[in-house]
């Protein structure tokens, strides 16, 4: 049955009578009468209070009554009304007209929930606030949600008047009025591309578009704690020490926190342009930055890690700096680029580009997140036009290589991996392109990134001992969601 030619946001049956139907959206409230295959529909009169622009929630209270919460902060109070048939005439039709406003909330009223004992809880948009109202729609109690969690989108009631509130923020917390609230999931809200995984503790690191910095435990899964940045964050990677941490963001700037004080040490910038890489080599002495502007900078950190010093630039790639590793030594660089070029350079020796570039065939590399490169050009698929393959990370024994790619699935290839159409393992999950891979530091867990879909799994890494016998591809091990 068509609606309405406008978005409709919500709809709901009558409790008590399943052929009483209500819709709400932008602008209307529709009351419906569904009889046998057919529904008949009665556009609510709004009279002399103004009409909302959307109204985005709907309840029926114990009376019969129909509540409606919309976005202007009221909560509107709709009865029928008979037709008076001696002065309106015999084929008259009954009325939905608003008999009472309530003012609830600053802004929008994003959910109204009916609580055991016919108390109803309303959720406020812009001012985060839980209104507790009787059954007269009193208000009783209020309790203003934290604003790092966001606004209210929907409430749930469980057992003995424990509450679930869902949040703009991707955070499902648990609480009451009374005691407060407390976190079960957080999340991101916007596309993540940031991710680096602790030297040797199950932490991880995450940020995004939203610009929130997110240190999550891998062994309980759960958010340890997080930063709101200036700008979106796009890159990350710990200092081998694993006491601090470097964030690439959006407009050129990078940063330097503290993981147990969570202060900012440091603040840098290296032109106007998006960084894509931040990579510490392996004794923790340099740091390299990848941007958008074509350059590698590279930073000696000095004794104290939060005195970074400009010690050079690697200049030579024609287009943007995508990925880059540091040979175990710490003495060069490969590079890769947005028009699929893979570059060396010796960084003690001065940041100079090194021209013969089969001498760094074999040469022994401390990560391998490359995704162009001779160890590795048999993970891209025949027909790739290079930009299929978001990410790339390669185990810490040198076993196995993870691959982000651009259809929602993440693979997984031997170590090396240097035969066109190799074999792999694929596994399938994430609801838009992947867009970044990274074992754990004991290779038993791999994080994957979403882009879109704004989601972080932890895959459980599974040896090869334990791999069904049916799996006939030739990687050394598998995995599995572990959450």
């Amino acid at each position: 049955m068509k609606c309405t030619n406008e978005p409709v946001l919500c709809v709901a049956f009558n409790p008590v009578d399943s052929s009483y139907i209500v819709t709400v959206g932008k602008s209307h409230i529709h009351f419906w009468s569904w009889s046998a295959a057919s529904l008949t529909k009665k556009q609510g009169i709004f009279g002399k209070y103004k009409k909302p622009r959307y109204v985005q929630c709907v309840l029926f209270d114990q009376t019969g009554d129909v509540l409606t919460g919309d976005s202007e902060g009221q909560i509107l109070t709709w009865a029928r009304s008979a037709a008076d048939t001696r002065t309106l005439g015999k084929g008259a039709k009954d009325t939905y007209q608003i008999s009472r406003l309530t003012r609830a909330h600053d802004g929008s009223v994003s959910s109204l929930t009916a609580l055991q004992g016919g108390c109803v809880l309303s959720s406020g948009g812009k001012d985060r606030r839980l209104v507790l109202w009787s059954e007269t729609l009193s208000q009783l109690k209020e309790f203003e949600i934290p604003e790092q969690y966001g606004a209210v989108r929907s409430i749930a009631e469980g057992i003995e008047g424990e509450l679930l509130v869902g949040t703009t923020k991707n955070a499902l917390l648990k609480g009451s009025l009374e005691r407060g609230f407390t976190p079960i999931i957080q999340g991101h809200t916007d596309e993540l591309w940031g991710l680096a995984t602790h030297p040797f503790h199950n932490i991880f690191l995450t940020c995004g578009h939203d610009k929130q910095l997110c240190i999550w435990n891998g062994n309980d899964h759960t958010l340890n704690w997080a930063h709101i940045l200036e700008d979106p964050g796009l890159c990350a990677d710990f200092h081998p020490n694993g006491r601090e941490v470097c964030v690439g963001l959006s407009t050129g700037k990078w940063l330097v926190l503290d993981l147990q004080s969570r202060k900012i040490l440091s603040v840098h910038s290296d032109g106007n342009e998006q960084l894509s890489v931040v990579r510490y080599s392996p004794d923790g002495n340099f740091l390299a930055v990848g941007s958008h502007d074509n350059v590698i900078y590279m930073y000696s950190t000095g004794q104290r890690t939060q005195q970074y010093t400009r010690y050079g630039k690697c200049v030579g790639h024609s287009s943007f700096i995508t990925h880059l590793d540091w040979s175990k030594d710490g003495n060069y660089i490969m590079s890769n680029s947005g028009d699929y070029e893979i570059l060396y350079w010796d960084i003690t020796g001065g940041c100079k580009l090194l021209r013969n570039r089969y001498k760094n065939k074999d040469r022994e590399w401390a990560t391998y997140t490359c995704v162009l490169g001779y160890h590795v050009f048999g993970v891209w698929p025949e027909g790739s036009d290079g930009t299929d393959i978001n990410a790339l990370a390669r185990s810490h024994e040198m076993t196995m290589i993870a691959v982000a790619d651009d259809f929602c699935k993440v693979h997984l290839f031997r170590y090396p991996c240097n035969k066109p159409k190799a074999p792999s393992h694929v596994y399938c999950g994430h609801g838009s392109h992947v867009t970044n891979v990274r074992f754990t530091h004991h290779d038993s867990y791999l994080i994957s990134l979403g882009g879109k879909d704004a989601s972080i799994f932890q895959w459980r890494v599974v040896k090869a001992s334990n791999i069904p016998r049916n799996h006939s591809l030739s990687s050394t091990s598998s995995i599995e969601a572990a959450h």
